[in-house]
């Protein structure tokens, strides 16, 4: 599938605030199966620098300085992508839970996404033992991988509600799963420390979802957001491999790979801070339209 995605986000401050410092992880890093072209950032006002460079996982920075007052921001990019392979599934042959979390142990590698990266805690994914509690054998060592893996994404989707507005970018994953509610980002949490509780690679994925309108009922322009998954190390022939806890499934050609951390504030769409006291609102508009919709408008 090729797609033309849109991402806009609009920052209106209360009173004017200087020294504006952002950085943006909205540029899709580079990911087997996918690729990118005809990327483009728009800024206004334009920023006094605007650096570019690769970060420490998976993930593109770009960091962004306004030196001047500013009362509103606009950041848009626009690019083109392609997703390719078909739908991956469970086998007979793969490798048990206790064979890979042995084998990322003694996995060399330390390029950026490297299994060693994302088998221990970070700051928004510590190990809490209410979530190993209730996973209990579902993960257990001589489960095969991808089967309990995709369980365990359908299971999250079963018992927690997807309820927008409850939580939000900073509430802790022990909230989240005490509470049984949330959107994607703290689904993928929860699935991410269930998953490195069990000994296993797991990274946090930010990205775009295709969505699909009702029957009969034109595309929504602008209705789409940006998303979170898992990916999962499955051993050095499975590779990595994704799980949308949201919606119980194994990703494929409609999830689009933009950074991959060890949690949320890895790749963060947007952050920074600057100058001054007032308050801020924040809206966004995402697009992603499949190549042949546009083809026909």
């Amino acid at each position: 599938m090729i797609y033309h995605v849109r991402h806009r986000t609009l920052i209106h401050y209360a009173a004017p605030v200087r020294l504006a410092r952002f950085n943006l992880r909205l540029k899709p890093a580079p990911w087997p199966g996918q690729w990118t072209s005809d990327y483009a950032l728009e800024v206004e006002p334009k920023p006094t620098i605007v650096e570019s460079r690769p970060g420490g996982w998976p993930v593109h920075v770009a960091r962004l300085v306004i030196e001047s007052p500013i009362r509103q921001l606009t950041v848009e990019t626009r690019f083109r992508m392609g997703v390719q392979g078909g739908a991956i599934l469970p086998q007979d042959d793969d490798p048990t839970i206790g064979a890979v979390a042995q084998a990322a142990l003694v996995d060399r590698e330390m390029g950026p996404a490297a299994p060693a990266h994302y088998l221990y805690a970070s700051a928004r994914t510590p190990m809490l033992a209410a979530i190993g509690d209730w996973v209990g054998a579902a993960l257990a060592p001589d489960r095969p991988i991808v089967a309990a893996a995709l369980e365990l994404a359908l299971r999250i989707q079963a018992e927690f509600d997807y309820q927008p507005g409850v939580t939000d970018a900073g509430t802790p994953v022990a909230d989240a799963f005490a509470a049984r509610h949330g959107v994607c980002q703290d689904f993928a949490h929860v699935m991410v420390v269930a998953l490195r509780l069990a000994g296993l690679p797991a990274a946090y994925v930010s990205g775009y979802l295709r969505t699909l309108p009702p029957p009969g009922m034109p595309r929504l322009v602008g209705a789409d957001a940006m998303h979170a998954w898992v990916m999962l190390w499955c051993g050095p022939t499975r590779g990595w491999i994704g799980f949308d806890p949201t919606n119980g499934c194994i990703t494929g050609d409609g999830h689009l790979f933009v950074a991959m951390g060890r949690d949320y504030a890895d790749v963060a769409p947007m952050d920074g801070l600057f100058v001054g006291g007032a308050g801020q609102s924040l809206s966004v508009m995402v697009d992603v339209a499949p190549e042949e919709e546009k083809e026909v408008a």
